[in-house]
């Protein structure tokens, strides 16, 4: 469970650069127009695999996978 945790952070940030990517891409005038739908829809993957990761952390916690721990506190 936690490995498929870090592979959903991992293809978030893949999604961020991969946005990142697209927003720096050189290009002309027109080129700038079509290269908006391909960051939207990066970014708009980003914060479905967010939310879906968010998802995975609350069924897992819920199901006793993961089990919060605290902070532990040295006397």
């Amino acid at each position: 469970m936690k490995t498929l945790l870090v592979v959903m952070l991992l293809a978030v940030l893949g999604a961020l650069a991969g946005a990142g990517f697209f927003m720096l891409r050189k290009g002309n005038a027109e080129g700038d127009a079509a290269r908006s739908p391909a960051m939207a829809r990066v970014l708009a993957l980003r914060v479905a695999l967010s939310i879906a990761a968010f998802l995975l952390v609350l069924l897992a916690w819920w199901m006793g996978w993961i089990k919060p721990t605290g902070i532990p506190i040295s006397a």
